[in-house]
Parts: structure tokens; C-alpha cells; sequence
């Protein structure tokens, strides 16, 4: 039968086909078996003869038409055995493709009904799970498509569709059905051969999103493939919110899997696998925005939309890859990084905000914030994202750029520790570093980029602050100085511009680079070559880089015998530790490598002072760190120093001072620094005799080494004694001498006069050094130390003569902070009874003992500018902090233990007493210690507390910084009570001030949930409740810390609203017939502190707390935004928000009570006024914008909280009518006096007549003149060429005072016109409470406008007879033509 079947269908026409195929009755089975039989029989024979089923099925398909009913019916029984027989899986592939396309072809022949047919039956085979391979699937789309040209009416279910209806019913039906895994794929891409609807699109991308969590990780890749393919006919939006939504929150779940240990073992996906799955969805995210720009705006849209509230609702790591990724797509690429640095900006900034304010912290959970997500995209990149790579690289370097120190006007950088970066921008900038750091340890491929990027930027912009890109570059060579070899040719290129470079910024160049010297021959040979000809360059600097070189090589590059970092108590840099263990030169090739350098430097003895100061400076540090240079070291000092030295015992003075000073006609300057030479001689020979000698003892010495040190004791004990018996006479420094700049004898002797206390100084450091507590040899310090303040008072009488600050301008002292250290200890602690008799000589002078303490305090000044201080060991950090926490527990004793009281009782100098300038010198180190040493705030405070046992000690490790901080805080508590307690002519008020700060800067230690917080505040709060000193600096500094402390524990707002009551009872009403009842909640508030001090401040607070709302607000409607329109979700959405908008509406409430009162205070013009207008302004702004957002929620929920109605109520009834009536008063006190200047001037700059009209406006902006001339022409004089500047200051002034006023009507039209909105939206009249004010009508103010008009008319006339006679003589004038 199949052959004739097949001989039929050959013939031309397809009736006899027909004809036979009809012969058959509807009922026999014979062509049903027939045909399974011999498809059967075909699929076991050659592939050949499947061309025969092929060619039977046309051939049936060909007999049986649809135009006829039994063709349809045939065709349809076929079609569906086809189906099953394909499904069945018992096909060879070529043969079911070629079924497949054989069913294809004829889907657009059936009718209608049969379409529909055979698309329910493909959506129950889905739905019930019964596909087999899924092949079958490729006729969906067809059919589908098929079913949709049909235009006319088809039964569906109980209704009548046409054809698009239908298949949009069916993509409906099998969308909410279930779909088994593995055909999820399938499903998904055969609906992009079909035409889909935007709704139909979103049926399919719903479906397909909601299957991503029941497949296996390794499937999502290809069906996010299909979705990005398919989201080009639309939903791009539900595409990518889908896609991003899904893997964050799996890394989400990943993250909190890796946390916990007790869930480590069942980890259900791998970290590695996870992010392999990422990195592929993000390449094909990638390649279809470079597809479909669409797309890439629609991802910008969605993720800008986040910054407008919660970031991180749509900013993860996942997303901020995918960003970066797309990064590379230029179109896209600066779009991305500016969103990028957005979020990363408004991220710390809300950080800030958090951190201030334990009433946001209440309501803000704790959350992850961007900068950490972009430090784990920059973790996960390992697993080969090369694709983000480049985005992080380029991140980082922009963050760097844009966020690092800025250079200020005076030259110097707004810098701070790092420990302590508190501004956003700081914190931006130290997260670009880390993301470059971590980068190039973890990207070998990226790190020469890196590299080159970071010194191309310190070589060409050598006048901008560079020091973070010196940090990052140090932090990169310290990690990996091996791997960095390869690099070294950028290294040396820049070693090429040192010489063009600022010195601070060579030598921190050279810093960071030196552990690759190390490493690399031919790196340190090219730095040499460059160090050697910068020695003889023409600029200065360029030469003090050259000494800055050589000393950075002699102090790294150790020569055979030099003692270890232990053995000499010296603290190398970890930096450096890191590769000496890697050092490929051997210790005698170093030795000829470090003179040879030492024969350069001794070169640099005949240049410039600054120049030589350098190398003094230096050389302690390269004796500590190498010590068999020593013996060449000092003898090169000892020559030097012989060049100025006086052999002869007997001739006074004892140093050549003349050869000191360089003079070049009329020109005077410093050749050599004598006092540095002295104290680099004295440190180095204090440290040989201590560290060095005692190791030699025992061994046989050279004699040539025991000489040096024997004759530099000689010297230094020789120039002790003649400088004692010296004179000033004798130095031509006595009073008379010249000491003024102006003069070269003058600059002269300034100059001898700083070198002689500069060397009194370290002689005073020697001889204490040497003195084993001899009383002979601390009678010579005092001695030296009464020449030195000889000469320091000549100094400062001059300069006081001369009225110039010179004096005041000292340069800094050379003794060192280790000898201050042990100075004070011995002069305030030392108890042992043998030294006391010696100790009593220094002792007996207070002066002596105030300079110690002053010295101290300049070192500590100088820690706090420079982060280092003058002198050995001044650049290292653990020694600087040993020393201060010896400076901190002798100063704290001295003042704890004799109270400024005592000492003042009895006390006839000058100047500030002992204990006020310990008390100075610890307010300077607590701000000091916590700005760059936070992470050593216990180990400091635990060095304050003096235990003698060592069981205690160790107990003590245990007490917690808080418990340490409030002991301390109790000490100056208690001072500050006695300071209090004391008479009105006993109140110190510079110690009061410095106790607060002191006390301010310690609270920051506090942990802000401890008891001690709070009964730091309770106490805060009791001294400004009680005490009434009329201080406005006191009172200032005590009601900052209130502030301070009050925001750390809950909303300062009820604190504001009682202040505000205080000052509006001191200050009284503006309408003066109403009598103010005095509250008194806060003695510390009264006559003369209430206004400006208080009153500024409680402004500046309410200003921050509307801020603070304001935030909140922004955060709300943010999350509105994002909600979805369905009621539910939009319900179930505003649940969580209701504390957060019962808490702000608490906070404006009180706010709007605080200012009722403010308003109605008869405040003084000025600062008060201005502020309060802004601030007003500012809270109208806040309401408005709570307004607008309950606008948005309406559209949901229809109805806002009743509390939002008391609010509406209260600032109609409270605060808007007393806002006019205090803009009335303001006006009142600016009418006539404030314009009066302004009138003056351009009545003495206009010499005709004029008529002038002046317009009041009592509601807007007060007064506004307009001047009419009746003649132009300007009579200017000579003397009068300034008038136009005095009127343009006139007339800023005037606007300046003019501009508040209406700004704050318009913000309360703006609020009342929002709430005419809200009141219709929500059905609830909030306009009832709000009054119009009958004083924003315009008026002419009849008295005002009589006094000018009076004032103009006297003037007409004092001036007409002048004129009359002035104008004989002069042309009429000019008309000005009309433009």
C-alpha cells in the first residue's frame, strides 16, 4: 500500500491520491498500522530508506487536504503519531529532524481548531511531565505562531477567541503550569521564534525567573542566555532585576554559609563553582548590552534608581561585577565608573551619619555597605574574571584621583592619619588603594599596569599632594619586592626625574622602592648614577635629594660586623624585614659600596647649610643602623667640627661663630649649622659610648677608634665649660646689639644669636647624658640654660619693640624627645633619695622646669602637624609613642598632684603656670595618641596607670578601654568641680577650657552603650544644669560636649526644646507687653551666654537633626519607589516603614516646639536672626518633603496616620503665624538703620537731584528702593574714585540680610500648597489648622515714605545753592538716548 500511496503522490495532480486515501474507512486501523509498521521496519534498515518515510508522510500530507473534513481528520491523526513516534526517543536523529520539518511545514495548513488542539495537547504533555526527549517542542512555536494569523473566531474553553487571543490564553495556561527541569531551557527558547506581546513577554521572563532556584547552577548559564535573547522583544527591566536579584541573594546565602562553622559541611553550592556560574552570566550580560544599547541603559536605570533610597537594595557584588564588566563597552563607561563613585561616596557619607546619631542607629539596621562589596568582587575575581579586572584597576585609580588630599591655599594638604579618616572622601580614597592592592596581589597579568600607573603619577604630579599614591606604592613593593624585578625598568625611569621632584617627595619615593635595591643590582647602580648628579645640580633641592639617597643607601645596606637591629635597640620598618632575607650582596661588598657613598657625602660638607643640616640629621640614624660606619662617621664630624672649634682653653668664646655666616655683599645667611653639627656629634657619641663599647670591652680596641670618641668628649667638655664663663658680651649679643631684620648686622646677629641657643641646648643634652646625677654638672645645665633664656628674652623684647611676630616664630628646639621624656621624669618623679641634693639645683629654678614642660609641648605641636617630631628617633613610631606615654603619666601627675590653684596662690612670673601647661600639654597628646595611634589606645592608657606589681599588670590586661578611659575621665572631673566650686575672681577660665576639651577628647573613648557613657553624660548634664559662669568660651566648649555625648545616647530634641525655653526666659518676647515665665533648666544658659553662644549652638544641633530626618525621608521614598503597585505587596512593603515614620514625625513635632519658642525670643540682630531664618527655612523644606512622601504612599493605601494630622495641626497653630509675626519683628529692627548706609552712599555719589520712592514689603524682602534721576551726569572727584566699591558692598550687605526672609515664605508656601494635595488625595481637610496671615498683603508704609522723602528734601536743599552756581559755568547735559 505504501507504494502505491508513493506512486500516487508522484502524479501531477492529488486527486487520485484523494480518492484512494478515501476509499479507506474513518474507523479502519489498516493506514495506522500500515504506517507504524513500515516506519517501524525503516528505522531498522539504512538511512537511506528513511527518505522512503519522508517521502510517504508528503505524500499523505499531500492526500489529504484540510478543505475537506476527512483530509483534516487524517492529517490530525498523522501529526499526533508523528509527534508521539518523535517523543518516543526510538528514532535515528536525522530521521526525526526530518519528521520535524516535514510537521513544520504543514502546521500552517490546519485550521484553527486543530491548532488549538494540538497546542493543549503539547501544554498537558508539559504540564503533566510526560515529554520523553523534548524533541517535539520545536513545533510549539510554530503552531503557536500559526494559531495567531488566524483571524477568526475559535471555541475556547466556554468562550469564542480570535487566534492572537488564544495563544495568548495558552502562553498563560502553560506559564502557570509546572515545567519540568530539564525542558526549562527548551521551553524558554522557543518563544523567541514566536511573536509575544509585552505581556506575553513578561508571562514567560516571570516564569522562567521563578525556575532559576529549582535548577542545577550549571543549567542557569544557558536559560540566562535564552532570557537575554528574548528580553530583546521587551521586559528587559524584569530580565535584569530577575538575574541581579537571584545571585545576590545566593551569594547572600553563600556568604552566610562560609560564616558559620557548624554549617561548613553543608555548603550547598562551592564557592569556586558559584562564581565560575557569575563570570559566565556576566559575559553574556556583557555581549547583549554590546548587542542591544537598550539594555545597558535599562541596567544603568535600575541601579541608579537605588541611590535615591536603600543602595544596597539593588547594589551587591554580583551587580557591581556586572557594572565593571560593562565598563569595557565605551559607550557605557563613564556612565558606569560615575555611579560607581556615587554609590561609594553616599555610602560612607550615610556611614557618617549612622556613626553620629544613636537615633538613627535605632532605626537603620546594620547593613552591608559598598565598599565591602567592592573589596569581595575584587576577592572573587580570582576565578577568572578577567572581564572585571580592568574595571576594578581603572576604579581604583579614579577613587585615588578624585578623592585624595586636596592642596589649600597656604601650600599645605588637608591630610590625616589613616587610622583616623574620618570624611567620606578620605574613606573613599583609601578604598581606591585597597581595590589596587588586592588587585595586584591576586592579578599577575595586571600588575605592571599597576605599577606604572602609580609612578606615572607620582612623577607628574609632583606638585600635588601624592602621599596616598607613596603609601600604595610602598604597600605593592613591600608585598612582592621578588616578583617586582620584573618591573624594574619602570622603576628606574623614574628615577630619572628625582632631581625635578620635591625633596619630601624623592625621599618617600625612595623609601618605598627600597627593598627592590635590595634585590636588584642594576636598579640600585641607576639610582646611584642619578643620585651623583643630582650632588651637583644647580637647584638646592635637587642636591638635598641626592643627600636624602645616599643616606636612605648607607642605612640599608649593612657592612660585615654592624651590629643587628637587637643589639643596637633600633626598629627597622617592616618593609624592610621583608627582604633582608633576600639581599644578594654580601657584607664586604657593602662595606666598599657604603664609603664610597661616604666620600661623596663629605662632599656636601662645602655646600649649603640646608644642604649639611641634612646629613647631620642623617647620620645618627645611618651610625644606628650600620655600625661599622662609625668610626669613618665620626671622623668626619670631628673635622668639621675642629674647622669652628677654638683649641686654645683659655679664649672665649669657645666656637668660631664669624666662620659660620656666610656673606655675599649685602646679603647674610647661614653657612653652617653649628648647633645641628653639635647635636648630631653629641647623639652619635652618646649612642657609641652606650651601645657599642660595652660590647667591645674585653676585646683589643684600635687606637684610632678609642681617639675620636676620647677627643670628641674633650671638645664637648671644653666648649660646656668656656661657654658658661662666656658673656653675651663676648658673642656681640648683649641688649644693645642690633637684632633687627631689616639691617644685615641685624640678620646677622639673629642668626649667632639662634646658634648659641641652639648649642647651650645640646650642651645641656650632653651634659645631662654624662652626669650620673653629679650636682656640678646640673649647676652647668642650669647655667647653660640661664645663657639660653638670656638670649631668648633679648630676642622676644626686640621683636615685641619691632612689633613683629619674629620672635614669636622659634625655631624648633634640638633637644630630643627621649632626653625631654627623661628630663621631666627626673624633675617631677625621681624620689630616690641619693639624687635628690643634685636634683634640688634644677629644681630650685621654675623657669627651667616651665621650659622643660614648654619644649615638651612644641615636640607634641609638632607630632600633631607633621606626624613626626625633630630629632633621634623622630621618625620611628614605637619610640615616639614610648616617649609620650612617659611625657603623659609625668604630666598627669604634676597637675593632678599640685592643682593650677596652688601653684598660682604663690606665684610671681610671667606667663602661664606649670600645672596649665601640663594640662596643655595632655589636651595635646590625648587628640595626638588618637589620631595616629587608635590602634595603641590600650596599651596607652594602660601606661598611664603606675603599678608596681607585676600580678596587678597582668590583671589589668583584662580592664577594658572603656573602664581605663572613665578612671582617667574621674581625675579631671574632679578638677574641673574644684576649678567650679572656687570664687568668681578665682575662676581660671583657660584651664575651665582646656578641662573640657580634655575631658571631650577623652569621651570619644567611651563605648557609648557602657554605664560609663552614661554617667558621663549624667554628669555633663548636672554641671551645665547647675553651675552659671558667664564664660561664652566655657560655655561654648561644655555645651558641645553635652551635644557631643546626648546624640550618642538618644535624639537631642527634648534637650534643644528646654534650651530653647531657657533662652526665650532670659532673652524675654518680641512683644515686649508679654512677660516670659523663666524656665531654668540649664543654669549654664543665661544674660550674657544665652545669645549668640547658646543660641548658635542649639541651632547648629536642630540643623543637624533635620539633616537627619531629612535622610530618613529620602530613604523612605527611596523604598516607595522600588515597591511594586499590587496592593499586597505594596502593603505588606509599608508595614516595616510605620516606626520609622512615627519616629520622624516624634522628631519634627518636638522640633516645631523648639522653634515656637526660638521665634517669639526677642533674639539681637545679627548671626542669631540670620540662623534661625535658615533654619526655619529648612524645616518648612523637611515638612514639605514629609508631605510629598505621604503623597506617595496615598496612592496605596489611601489614608495617612493620624499622628501625621497632629503634626499638620501643631505647625498651623504653633508655628506658622508666630513665623510672620517674627518676621515683623525682624523687619522692625532693619527698616530704617539697615538701608541708612546704603542711602548715605548714593547721596554723596550723586550730586543732582533725585526723587526716590520706597516700597515696603512687611512679608517678603523688607524694603526695596527705587532711584529716579532727574540728571545722570556723576560728579566724581578724586577722592570719591572708591564710591562704586562702597556701594557694592552697601548693596551686598542689604541683600545678604534681605535673602532669608523670603526664602522661608516660599518654603511655607511650597508646605501649605503640598498639603492643598494631600488633603484632596487623602480626604482629610489638614488645611483647616493653617491660617493665612494678614500681614503678606502689600502696603506702602505712609510714615516711612514721608521720613525718606524728608530726609531726600533737606539734602535738595543744602546742596541747591551750590549747585546753582556750579551749573553757570557748566554745559547742560548730555541726553542719553534711549535703548
Amino acid at each position: 500500500m505504501d507504494q502505491k500511496i508513493l506512486s500516487l503522490a508522484a502524479e501531477k495532480t492529488a486527486d487520485k491520491l484523494q480518492e484512494f486515501l478515501q476509499t479507506l474507512r474513518e474507523d479502519d486501523v489498516s493506514i495506522r498500522k500500515h504506517v507504524l509498521l513500515k516506519l517501524t521496519n525503516l528505522l531498522q534498515n539504512q538511512a537511506v530508506k528513511g527518505k522512503v518515510a519522508g517521502a510517504l508522510l508528503r505524500a499523505i500530507f499531500k492526500g489529504s487536504p484540510c478543505r475537506e473534513e476527512a483530509g483534516t481528520l487524517r492529517r490530525r491523526k498523522i501529526y499526533t503519531y508523528c509527534i508521539q513516534l518523535v517523543e518516543s526517543g526510538d528514532l535515528q536523529k536525522e530521521i526525526a529532524s526530518e519528521i520535524i520539518g516535514l510537521l513544520m511545514l504543514e502546521a500552517h495548513h490546519f485550521p484553527g481548531p486543530l491548532l488549538v488542539e494540538l497546542a493543549n495537547e503539547f501544554i498537558s504533555a508539559v504540564r503533566g511531565g510526560s515529554l520523553v526527549n523534548g524533541k517535539s517542542l520545536e513545533l510549539l512555536p510554530i503552531i503557536l505562531t500559526a494559531l495567531a494569523t488566524k483571524k477568526e473566531n475559535l471555541a475556547y474553553g466556554k468562550g469564542v477567541l480570535n487566534g492572537e487571543e488564544c495563544k495568548k490564553q495558552l502562553i498563560n495556561t502553560l506559564c502557570s503550569g509546572r515545567w519540568d527541569q530539564q525542558y526549562v531551557i527548551q521551553l524558554t527558547s522557543m518563544f523567541k521564534d514566536v511573536p509575544l506581546t509585552a505581556e506575553e513577554v513578561e508571562f514567560v521572563v516571570e516564569k522562567a525567573l521563578s525556575m532559576f532556584s529549582k535548577m542545577n547552577l550549571q543549567e542557569i548559564p544557558p536559560l540566562v542566555y535564552q532570557l537575554l535573547v528574548l528580553s530583546s522583544k521587551g521586559s528587559r527591566k524584569s530580565v535584569l532585576e530577575g538575574i541581579i536579584a537571584f545571585f545576590s541573594a545566593l551569594d547572600k546565602q553563600h556568604n552566610e554559609e562560609q560564616s558559620g562553622d557548624e554549617l561548613l559541611d553543608v555548603v550547598t553550592v562551592p564557592s569556586g563553582e558559584l562564581r565560575h556560574v557569575e563570570g559566565t552570566i556576566i559575559l553574556h550580560i556583557v555581549f547583549a548590552i554590546k548587542l542591544d544599547y537598550e539594555l545597558g541603559r535599562e541596567l544603568l536605570r535600575h541601579l541608579k534608581a537605588g541611590q535615591q533610597g536603600d543602595s544596597k537594595n539593588n547594589l551587591s557584588p554580583f551587580s557591581i561585577a556586572l557594572l565593571l564588566s560593562v565598563t569595557r563597552i565605551q559607550r557605557f563607561q563613564d556612565q558606569v565608573f560615575d555611579l560607581l563613585k556615587t554609590s561609594v561616596v553616599k555610602s560612607f557619607k550615610d556611614l557618617q551619619l549612622l556613626q553620629g546619631s544613636k537615633f538613627l542607629q535605632n532605626l537603620v539596621p546594620h547593613r552591608s555597605y559598598v565598599s565591602a562589596m567592592i573589596l569581595e568582587v575584587v576577592k572573587n575575581s580570582v576565578h577568572s574574571w578577567d572581564h572585571v579586572t580592568q574595571g576594578l584597576v581603572e576604579l581604583g585609580f579614579i577613587l585615588m584621583d578624585s578623592y585624595g588630599p586636596k592642596k589649600v591655599l597656604d601650600g599645605k594638604t588637608i591630610e590625616t592619619s589613616p587610622s583616623l579618616s574620618r570624611m567620606p572622601n578620605q574613606h573613599a580614597c583609601k578604598l581606591g588603594a585597597s581595590i589596587l592592592l588586592e588587585t595586584f596581589k591576586i592579578h599577575e597579568m595586571i600588575r605592571q599596569e599597576i605599577l606604572e600607573q602609580v609612578l606615572n603619577r607620582v612623577v607628574t604630579r609632583a606638585s600635588s599632594p601624592i602621599s596616598h599614591f607613596l603609601d600604595l606604592l610602598s604597600n605593592i613593593v613591600m608585598y612582592a619586592p621578588l616578583v617586582l624585578q620584573s618591573c624594574s625598568s619602570k622603576v628606574t625611569e623614574a628615577f630619572d626625574y628625582l632631581s625635578f621632584l620635591p625633596l619630601q617627595t624623592v625621599q618617600r619615593l625612595l623609601k618605598a622602592v627600597q627593598p627592590l635595591l635590595k634585590v636588584s643590582m642594576s636598579m640600585r647602580d641607576s639610582l646611584i648614577l642619578v643620585l651623583r648628579k643630582a650632588m651637583f645640580a644647580n637647584q638646592l633641592d635637587a642636591r638635598k635629594s641626592a643627600v636624602a639617597g645616599f643616606l636612605l643607601l648607607l642605612k640599608n645596606f649593612k657592612v660585615l660586623g654592624s651590629l643587628s637591629s637587637s643589639q643596637c635597640s633600633q626598629s627597622l620598618s617592616f618593609s624592610q624585614v621583608h627582604v633582608d632575607v633576600h639581599s644578594h650582596y654580601n657584607s664586604v661588598a657593602n662595606e666598599t659600596f657604603c664609603l664610597e657613598i661616604m666620600d661623596s657625602l663629605r662632599r656636601c660638607l662645602s655646600q649649603q647649610a640646608d644642604v649639611r643640616l641634612m646629613l647631620y640629621e642623617g647620620f645618627y640614624d645611618v651610625l644606628r643602623r650600620n655600625s661599622q660606619l662609625a668610626n669613618s662617621i665620626m671622623q668626619t664630624l670631628l673635622s668639621q667640627l675642629k674647622q669652628f672649634y677654638e683649641p686654645k682653653p683659655d679664649l672665649l668664646p669657645p666656637l668660631k661663630l664669624e666662620a659660620c655666616i656666610l656673606t655675599q655683599g649685602d646679603k647674610i645667611s647661614l653657612q653652617e649649622p653649628l648647633d645641628y653639627l653639635l647635636c648630631c656629634i653629641q647623639h652619635c657619641l652618646a649612642w657609641y659610648k652606650n651601645t657599642v663599647i660595652p660590647l667591645q670591652q674585653g676585646e683589643e680596641e684600635e687606637e684610632g677608634e678609642e681617639a675620636f670618641y676620647q677627643d670628641l668628649d674633650d671638645i664637648l667638655e671644653s666648649i660646656t665649660n668656656r661657654m658658661i664663663k662666656s658673656e653675651l658680651e663676648d658673642f656681640e649679643l648683649d641688649k644693645s646689639a642690633d637684632f633687627s631684620q631689616s639691617t644685615s648686622i641685624g640678620i646677622k646677629n639673629n642668626i649667632c644669636a639662634f646658634l648659641v641657643m641652639g648649642v647651650c641646648e645640646v650642651l645641656i643634652e650632653y651634659n645631662f647624658s654624662i652626669s650620673n646625677f653629679s650636682k656640678n654638672k646640673f649647676e652647668d645645665i642650669l647655667s647653660l640654660f640661664m645663657c639660653y633664656k638670656k638670649l631668648s628674652d633679648i630676642l622676644n623684647e626686640k621683636a615685641g619693640k619691632a612689633k613683629t611676630k619674629m620672635a614669636n616664630k622659634t625655631n624648633d628646639s634640638l633637644l630630643s624627645m627621649k632626653f625631654v621624656s627623661s628630663l621631666l621624669t627626673v624633675l617631677f618623679r625621681d624620689s630616690i633619695q641619693s639624687h635628690q641634693e643634685s636634683l634640688s639645683v634644677l629644681r630650685s629654678s621654675s623657669e627651667f622646669m616651665r621650659y622643660a614642660v614648654n619644649i615638651a609641648l612644641q615636640k607634641v605641636q609638632q607630632l600633631k602637624e607633621t606626624g613626626h617630631v625633630s630629632g633621634p628617633d623622630g621618625q620611628n613610631p614605637d619610640k615616639i609613642f614610648q616617649n609620650l606615654c612617659d611625657i603623659t603619666r609625668v604630666l598627669l601627675w604634676r597637675y593632678t598632684s599640685i592643682p593650677t590653684s596652688v601653684e598660682e596662690s604663690g606665684k610671681k612670673e610671667k606667663g602661664k603656670s606649670i600645672s596649665l601647661l601640663c594640662l596643655e600639654g595632655l589636651q595635646k597628646i590625648f587628640s595626638a595618641v588618637q589620631q595616629f595611634y587608635q590602634p595603641k589606645i590600650q596599651q596607652f592608657l594602660r601606661a598611664l596607670d603606675v603599678t608596681d606589681k607585676e600580678g596587678e599588670e597582668r590583671e589589668d590586661a583584662d580592664v577594658s578601654v572603656t573602664q581605663r578611659t572613665a578612671f582617667q575621665i574621674r581625675q579631671f572631673q574632679r578638677s574641673l568641680l574644684n576649678l567650679l566650686s572656687s570664687q568668681e575672681e578665682d575662676f581660671n577660665s583657660k584651664e575651665a577650657l582646656l578641662l573640657v576639651t580634655v575631658l571631650t577628647s577623652l569621651s570619644k573613648l567611651l563605648e557609648p552603650s557602657s554605664p560609663q557613657f552614661v554617667q558621663m553624660l549624667s554628669w555633663t548634664s548636672k554641671i551645665c544644669k547647675e553651675n552659671s559662669w558667664e564664660d561664652a568660651l566655657f560655655c561654648k566648649s561644655l555645651m558641645n560636649l553635652l551635644f557631643s555625648l546626648h546624640v550618642l545616647y538618644k535624639s537631642p530634641v527634648i534637650l534643644l526644646r528646654d534650651l530653647s525655653q531657657d533662652i526665650h526666659g532670659h532673652l524675654g518676647d518680641i512683644d515686649q507687653d508679654v512677660e516670659v515665665e523663666k524656665t531654668n533648666h540649664f543654669a549654664i544658659v543665661n544674660l550674657r551666654t544665652a545669645a549668640p553662644t547658646v543660641c548658635l549652638l542649639v541651632l547648629s544641633q536642630a540643623e543637624k537633626v533635620l539633616e537627619e530626618v531629612d535622610w530618613l525621608i529620602t530613604k523612605l521614598k527611596g523604598q516607595v519607589s522600588q515597591e511594586t503597585v499590587s496592593e499586597e505587596a505594596s502593603s505588606q512593603a509599608t508595614l516595616p516603614n510605620q516606626p520609622v515614620e512615627k519616629a520622624i514625625v516624634m522628631q519634627l513635632g518636638t522640633l516645631l516646639t523648639f522653634f515656637h519658642e526660638l521665634v517669639q525670643t526677642a533674639l539681637p540682630s545679627g548671626s542669631c536672626v540670620d540662623t534661625l531664618l535658615k533654619d526655619l527655612c529648612k524645616m518648612y523644606t523637611t515638612l514639605t518633603a514629609l508631605v510629598r512622601y505621604y503623597l506617595q504612599v496615598c496612592q496605596s493605601s489611601g489614608g495617612i496616620p493620624k499622628n501625621m494630622e497632629k503634626l499638620v495641626k501643631l505647625s498651623g497653630s504653633h508655628l506658622t503665624p508666630v513665623c510672620y509675626s517674627f518676621i515683623s519683628y525682624v523687619q522692625g529692627q532693619k527698616q530704617i538703620p539697615t538701608y541708612q548706609p546704603l542711602w548715605n552712599v548714593y547721596s554723596s555719589l550723586f550730586s543732582r537731584t533725585w526723587h526716590v520712592e520706597q516700597t515696603c514689603f512687611s512679608h517678603g524682602s523688607s524694603c526695596r528702593a527705587s532711584l529716579y534721576f532727574q540728571n545722570k551726569s556723576l560728579n566724581y572727584t578724586g577722592e570719591k574714585k572708591e564710591k562704586p566699591a562702597a556701594v557694592a558692598t552697601a548693596m551686598a550687605r542689604v541683600l545678604r540680610e534681605t535673602k532669608p526672609i523670603p526664602n522661608l515664605i516660599f518654603a511655607i508656601e511650597q508646605y501649605e500648597k503640598f498639603l492643598i494635595h494631600l488633603s484632596k488625595r487623602s480626604k482629610v481637610n489638614l488645611m483647616q489648622h493653617m491660617k493665612l496671615s494678614t500681614s503678606r498683603d502689600f502696603k506702602i508704609k505712609g510714615n516711612i515714605l514721608d521720613m525718606v522723602l524728608r530726609e531726600g528734601g533737606e539734602d535738595e536743599n543744602e546742596e541747591g545753592t551750590a549747585s546753582e552756581h556750579g551749573e553757570q559755568n557748566k554745559e547742560p547735559a548730555k541726553k542719553k538716548r534711549k535703548k
